[in-house]
């Protein structure tokens, strides 16, 4: 019986060191598996719980998942080599970005008012603070630069306006710590990038020069001199089919001409107007821009007889469909009536 009591004894101590070892092998388990499955809240919870007691065993593990959530939290804004992701990565771009892309102040102003140095212009170049007695003009050259020995050299002006040139030319002497403030004046002595040709009916043809990016028709037309047969002009524009404007027409004239323009100028086109029924000389007259019912009929012999006095005019529609109207002609002769203005093509029958 003693032996026995012996060997529980010894196998007792033998094994407490194992089941030891396996508890707290399994509680470091737990305590991992509690700070994996944690949260920030938890944490927050378990504080404001007990806010005067010491935090168990627990509340300290889900501390620690808190910290670890937040530690592990930036790395997922990170690119593939580890780095930290810039804006540029996402593909947005800063405003600062778009705000750069932004057109010029003096893009967006009206062609008529501004005037883009080109080839062949001649400039007046000053530097208001200067003594120098050197001229200062200087021709555009062909690859739109001028020879400007102040500024160490040629520089591009093509396609600047006078007032971008005078900044340009002041930031380069600054560069070059040639003068410091430097007060600069640029004007167009003579206008030779921007050629229109004009043709046809004009008493001075050829190629006249703009001033400006774009001119009203009118301007190149009053140093043309229209012919008293001119009636109408076919405009070229660069690469397009090109349009017919009528010169009786009021809007024709601010219509705006650009470099490279055609301006052909010729007669107005013979146009009629058709009159029958009882009339005395019916058929195809010549129509005169104005002409009104009665006058047309007055120049057709007038009236078979003088008691015929409904007429109906028919003019073609919108549509291509003929639009007919009837008038009287004793209505119209006592001013009752309107005398209405015909219209090339119209067709007039007098009836019975």
């Amino acid at each position: 019986m003693k032996n026995a009591v012996s060997i529980i004894l010894l196998a007792s101590l033998l094994l407490c060191p194992v089941v030891s070892n396996i508890a707290q092998k399994s509680a470091r388990q737990e305590s991992t598996l509690t700070v994996f499955t944690g949260s920030a809240d938890d944490d927050h919870q378990a504080q404001s719980a007990n806010p005067g007691e010491e935090p168990s065993t627990s509340q300290q593990a889900t501390q620690k998942t808190g910290r670890s959530k937040a530690a592990i939290e930036p790395t997922s804004s990170r690119n593939d080599k580890g780095g930290a992701k810039s804006p540029t990565d996402s593909g947005s771009a800063s405003p600062t970005n778009d705000l750069n892309l932004k057109v010029a102040p003096s893009n967006q102003q009206a062609l008529t008012e501004i005037y883009r140095v080109g080839p062949g212009d001649v400039l007046d170049v000053r530097l208001l603070n200067s003594t120098s007695s050197r001229s200062t003009l200087y021709t555009v050259f062909g690859g739109g630069l001028i020879d400007l020995p102040v500024a160490g050299g040629p520089i591009s002006v093509a396609g600047m306006t006078p007032e971008e040139i005078q900044t340009h030319i002041a930031a380069e002497l600054k560069r070059r710590a040639i003068e410091e403030g430097a007060q600069i004046a640029v004007g167009v002595r003579q206008y030779a990038s921007h050629p229109v040709v004009v043709t046809g009916l004009v008493n001075n043809p050829g190629t006249k020069f703009l001033r400006r990016e774009a001119v009203p028709l009118y301007v190149i037309l009053a140093e043309a001199q229209l012919r008293p047969d001119a009636g109408r002009l076919f405009l070229m524009h660069s690469g397009s089919a090109g349009q017919y404007l009528d010169l009786s027409d009021p809007l024709t004239l601010n219509f705006n001409v650009v470099s490279g323009d055609v301006i052909t100028v010729s007669g107005r086109p013979q146009e009629f107007y058709y009159i029958a029924g009882r009339i005395n000389y019916p058929g195809q007259k010549i129509f005169q821009p104005g002409i009104t019912l009665l006058q047309a009929v007055l120049a057709a012999g007038g009236l078979v007889k003088q008691n015929d006095n409904s007429i109906e005019v028919s003019r073609e529609g919108s549509e291509g469909r003929l639009i007919t109207t009837r008038f009287n002609i004793k209505r119209i002769k006592s001013g009752k009536a309107e005398d209405p203005k015909l219209q090339p093509g119209d067709r007039i029958e007098v009836l019975h």
